[in-house]
C-alpha cells in the first residue's frame, strides 16, 4: 500500500517518517504525456515527490509544499507538489538528451547554475498566512557539488532550520520511499524531555545513533521491504512509538475552469489569433496529461460577462 508512517523514540528527542509510493507513483508514471522521462529523471522525480511528502508531513501547514528544481544541465525544471492531505503531483521539463545513471549535478547543475526551491503556499482564505520560499544550494560549505537529493536537503535543514536530519530516498519505476530522521527541537528554550547531553558536534548523543542506524540502509531494502520490516530491522533495539498511518495519493489539480481562467489571462486577441490559425486552443496538463479543447464558441464564452450569460449557462458550457 502507498503509506506514510509517523513515528517516535520513547525517551529520546527524536522523530521519524517513513513513505513508500507504489500503485499512486507508477500511476504518476502512466499519465506522462508523450515519450516516458529518462530513468534518471525518474529516480529524482520520485525522490523530489517522497521528500516533498516527508517534509510536509513533518510540518504543520494547511496549503502546499513544492520543491522545485531548475538548472542549466538537461533537466531545466521539475517540480514535486504536496498538498496538505497529502495528494501529490509531479512533472519534468527536459532541454536535452539526459546521461545514463547521471546524478544530481550533471542533471541540473552542469555549469553550476543550478538551484532548489522550497516554497510553502498556504491555502485560499487563510488569514495571516503568507507565501513563503526558501532556495537550497546544491553545494556544500565547501562549493563541491553535491551529488544526491538527500543530502541537499539535509544542509538545508541544518542551516536554515538548525534541525539535524538524516534523509535516505530512492526511487526507480514501481517505487518511490523515503526515510527521514530528525531531531526534535527544543521548546521554549529548555531541552526536550529526556535529551541527554549534546557531544561537541551540536547533535544529541541520540539522535547521532539513530542516524547512524538510518545510514545503513540501503537503496534496495527501502525500495523493497514493507515498513513493519523495515522499521523492525533498522530500529530493532530502539523503543518506537508509533502512529496509524497516512495514504498519499497522486491527483492533479487540473480542471477546464482553471485552464480557462489562463486563457482569459492571455486576452481575448491571443486566444483569437490561436483559434484563426489553428481552429482551436489545444491545452495540456504537463502533470496529468490531461487535455483540454477549446473551439470558437468555448473560446467566444470565455469573454461574455457573467451577468450577459443565458440562465443556466457557465462559461464553459
Amino acid at each position: 500500500m502507498d503509506e506514510l508512517h509517523r513515528f517516535v523514540f520513547a525517551g529520546a528527542p527524536v522523530r521519524g517518517l517513513l513513505v513508500g509510493l507504489r500503485e499512486s507513483w507508477r500511476e504518476l508514471l502512466a499519465r506522462r504525456a508523450g515519450e516516458p522521462y529518462p530513468a534518471p529523471v525518474r529516480a529524482l522525480l520520485g525522490e523530489m515527490t517522497a521528500a516533498g511528502l516527508l517534509l510536509h508531513a513533518n510540518i504543520k501547514f494547511d496549503g502546499a509544499l513544492e520543491m522545485q528544481m531548475q538548472g542549466d544541465g538537461p533537466v531545466r525544471l521539475a517540480v514535486a507538489e504536496v498538498q496538505a492531505d497529502l495528494r501529490f503531483r509531479a512533472t519534468a521539463t527536459l532541454a536535452g538528451p539526459v546521461p545514463e545513471a547521471a546524478e544530481l549535478p550533471a542533471l541540473v547543475d552542469a555549469r553550476g547554475r543550478g538551484r532548489c526551491a522550497i516554497t510553502l503556499d498556504p491555502a485560499a482564505g487563510r488569514p495571516g498566512q503568507r507565501r513563503w520560499q526558501g532556495v537550497v544550494a546544491l553545494h556544500d560549505a565547501h562549493d563541491r557539488p553535491l551529488p544526491r537529493l538527500a543530502q541537499v536537503i539535509e544542509q538545508y535543514m541544518q542551516q536554515s532550520e538548525q534541525l539535524e536530519t538524516r534523509l535516505v530516498l530512492a526511487a526507480d519505476d514501481r517505487v518511490a520511499a523515503g526515510l527521514l530522521i530528525q531531531r526534535l527541537p527544543a521548546v521554549g528554550g529548555s531541552r526536550p524531555s529526556g535529551e541527554r547531553p549534546e557531544d561537541a558536534r551540536g547533535g544529541s548523543e541520540d539522535f547521532n545513533r539513530i542516524a547512524q542506524l538510518a545510514a545503513t540502509l540501503t537503496r534496495d531494502e527501502l525500495l523493497t521491504l514493507d515498513a513493519d520490516t523495515l522499521l523492525r530491522r533498522l530500529f530493532w533495539q530502539e523503543p518506537l512509538q508509533r502512529f496509524a498511518p497516512r495514504q498519499p495519493r497522486f491527483a492533479c489539480r487540473c480542471s477546464r475552469d482553471r485552464v480557462a481562467g489562463v486563457l482569459r489571462g492571455l486576452g481575448r486577441s491571443e486566444v483569437d489569433a490561436v483559434i484563426a490559425e489553428r481552429g482551436a486552443v489545444e491545452v495540456g496538463c504537463e502533470f496529468c496529461g490531461a487535455a483540454y479543447r477549446f473551439d470558437a464558441v468555448d473560446a467566444a464564452q470565455l469573454f461574455v460577462p457573467a451577468a450577459d450569460r443565458p440562465p443556466g449557462q457557465g462559461a464553459l458550457n
